[in-house]
């Protein structure tokens, strides 16, 4: 590492990143709405939260990279989004703060970005931040060459520490800028060997083996008693207990299934979901579930809707059950737009305090509460000097606990449900007074494929046909407002007005709703939709070297970097839902190609998966598929409806659903149609077995193994 460098890491270091404190404030707050700058006219509300820094904030594109040009200038790039807590206190600490301002404005050109509409900047320089610094996070501040080459990077400083770092960076650019090109060009370069796979072309046979030992490794990552991964913070990351659900599937494993039923259990009773309201934060502090960071994002809750979906087909769970309605309750309630598509997040903070709208005081609660208190209190952990900071209470359960609260106060469980969705209902109506967290209202096309599918899920798993209407009328609102001549996708929705050419997410995840809708519906509209998704990902993403495909289209302006999006994450990685859409696709239409191409991506990435298979679940969802039987099931008659709803209300990872009233238009189905009789035929590899009539016996030619 150069010597300026270590230098300016040491700054961000002598942090220690003690996000407790905050840095003292240098020159006067900016308290009143003074002269916007350049966000003033974009849509974003993380942007407009910005309008009116003292800051000379740009929007990200070539006019502000033609300005630090032109004007020999280093450029700040900072990265953030609206429900981020700590993008909150940085602005207020530093980008409202006139001295800083006017050391930025002097001597850089200030790039503000919304990470979730451009998650393509925000996936470059938050790997040039790992490279740097060996972390990340947000808000995400970079310090770049004029054309956007990085130089150094770092989250959240107080005031004081950012001033340093920039005073530091205009003194070494202005004396000795050989040492900052030199720099810039060794991240760069570093960057250019990330995400980088290659074409497999050895003979790759999947193995059920293979799979066996990947459900081993995730499993040892796995905090069996509460639930999540080991240790704290606690993520959601529902797309690894997906994976771990199939693997109790396929190879009838307790010990995985109790992994899943654990982390849903232990999640569902914490503090990270809000038991009043419903819907979960983002993540946990801790390693219990108890404190949550309080923002609460669609892209959760959307995939965790499906989680508990299909932990409810396994167990039939009623408290599953209740999570899902409880989260669609919230999420149409709060973060639903009229047209139908759903919002983006609400913000952690509220009236200016971090969690404030979900957090109680003993005393408050008694007097609302009155004689059901003490039955509450036992029940949710409720104490006299407050069970988080500042006397508040987070409301939060234990496993057991009707039964347990029921025992002391000599009530039965059912008393007790009926005791606390009394109070809750109470305190609802009482919250809805306070000050509402901010809702960051963009739509975002990727977030809500993910809201659509978890929605079809919900249908499938309760049979309310409310959640698939509400999942039509958010696919309507893509194909009429998100949907281009040309067959592309816009990104985001604000206030009618679209914009921001798609990324790989946004096609993947749509896909694989439209396809989740053809299921829920036997239109083939849906499935015709998501194909025409797919020749489109073909025609402007693929890097035609590895097969496997780019973040951004060939439409799109070039960064420094062109990204290929690999790992999953708090959400499944474009390329592991590209894949899994393909291997369907493939099957629907009789395309060995595509089944082909998605063996052929899977194994481009199995040395990845090998080397840490925790970091890449939905690829081994993929290889599951591909190792265990994979059916094709045909319904065709008047009854077909019905008969796939009562077949699908069971948990069957591993076959497609095909069918509707007549035969339609695919291949599958051709000769199919009974007179007078509803079949159900389930076939492997386009041979099927015998037709049967009910959904019980078909369900019995279905083999997990």
């Amino acid at each position: 590492m150069n010597n300026f460098l270590q230098v300016a890491t040491a700054i961000t270091f002598s942090l220690v990143f003690s996000l407790s404190s905050c840095g003292s404030q240098s020159g006067d707050q900016d308290t009143h709405k003074g002269t916007p700058n350049g966000l003033i006219n974009e849509t974003s509300p993380y942007l407009l939260q910005h309008a009116y820094n003292p800051v000379n904030w740009q929007p990200w594109g070539e006019a502000a990279l033609k300005t630090a040009k032109k004007d020999d200038k280093l450029v700040i790039i900072s990265i953030g989004y609206a429900a981020c807590h700590w993008c909150h206190v940085m602005e207020k600490e530093s980008f409202s703060d006139s001295v800083t301002a006017l050391l930025m404005n002097d001597n850089f050109v200030s790039i503000k970005v919304d990470k979730e509409e451009r998650p393509d900047i925000d996936k470059v320089y938050m790997d040039a931040a790992t490279l740097i610094t060996g972390r990340g996070g947000w808000p995400l501040n970079i310090i770049a060459l004029p054309d956007g080459k990085p130089v150094y990077a770092g989250t959240y400083f107080p005031n004081d520490n950012w001033l340093q770092v920039l005073s530091f960076f205009r003194d070494t650019y202005k004396n000795d800028k050989q040492k900052i090109l030199d720099q810039a060009e060794q991240v760069t370069q570093g960057l250019s060997t990330l995400d980088i796979v290659g074409l497999n072309t050895e003979e790759n046979e999947l193995t059920r083996l293979d799979f066996e030992e990947f459900r081993d490794q995730i499993l040892g990552n796995i905090d069996l008693r509460k639930g999540g991964r080991k240790g704290a913070p606690k993520f959601p990351t529902p797309t690894v207990y997906e994976t771990i659900l199939e693997i109790a599937y396929y190879t009838d494993h307790e010990k995985a299934l109790d992994a899943v039923t654990n982390t849903a259990d232990n999640m569902g009773n914490g503090g990270i979901y809000d038991h009043i309201g419903g819907g979960f934060s983002r993540y946990s502090t801790d390693a219990i579930w108890k404190v949550p960071h309080f923002e609460k994002m669609l892209y959760d809750n959307a995939q965790l809707i499906s989680l508990y979906s299909h932990a409810f087909q396994v167990t039939k769970n009623p408290q599953y059950e209740e999570k899902i309605r409880q989260t669609i309750t919230f999420a149409n309630r709060d973060l639903r737009d009229d047209n139908g598509g759903y919002y983006s997040s609400l913000d952690a903070d509220s009236d200016g305090e971090e969690g404030k709208f979900y957090v109680w005081e003993a005393s408050e609660l008694k007097d609302l509460l009155g004689n059901d208190f003490d039955i509450y209190k036992e029940t949710y952990q409720v104490t006299q000097s407050g069970n988080w900071e500042g006397g508040k209470n987070i409301l939060f359960r234990r496993d057991g606990d009707l039964e347990r609260v029921g025992k002391k106060f000599k009530r039965t469980p059912e008393d007790i449900a009926d005791v606390l969705k009394l109070s809750n209902d109470k305190l609802f109506k009482v919250r809805k007074n306070r000050v509402s967290p901010p809702l960051d209202d963009k739509v975002l096309t990727a977030w809500n494929g993910l809201m659509i599918k978890g929605l079809v899920d919900a249908y499938f798993a309760l049979g309310d046909d409310s959640y698939l209407n509400d999942a039509l009328k958010t696919a309507d609102f893509i194909v009429e407002n998100q949907l281009r001549d040309g067959g592309s996708l816009n990104r985001s929705n604000r206030n009618n007005r679209s914009s921001i050419n798609g990324f790989l997410d946004d096609y993947s995840f749509t896909i694989e709703a439209f396809i989740r809708l053809y299921n829920a519906t036997f239109d083939e509209k849906w499935l015709n939709q998501a194909d025409q998704l797919m020749a489109y990902v073909r025609a402007n993403f693929i890097n035609d070297e590895t097969q496997m495909f780019y973040y951004t289209s060939s439409k799109d302006d070039p960064l420094i970097t062109r990204k290929t999006e690999l790992n999953d994450s708090e959400i499944p990685s474009s390329n592991s839902s590209i894949a899994h859409s393909l291997y369907q696709l493939g099957h629907y239409y009789y395309r060995d190609e595509d089944i082909k191409h998605a063996r052929q991506m899977l194994a481009n990435m199995t040395p990845l998966i090998e080397e840490n298979p925790y970091y890449y679940t939905n690829w081994i969802r993929l290889h599951a598929k591909m190792s265990y039987p994979f059916y094709e099931v045909a319904i065709v008659g008047d009854d077909a409806d019905n008969k796939r709803n009562n077949l699908f209300r069971q948990y069957i990872p591993n076959a497609i659903i095909i069918g509707g009233k007549d035969e339609g238009s695919l291949e599958l189905l051709t000769n199919k149609k009974v007179d007078g009789r509803t079949m159900i035929y389930v076939c492997e590899n386009k041979t099927c077995k015998l037709p049967v009539d009910d959904a019980e016996r078909a369900l019995t030619l279905i083999s997990a193994n």
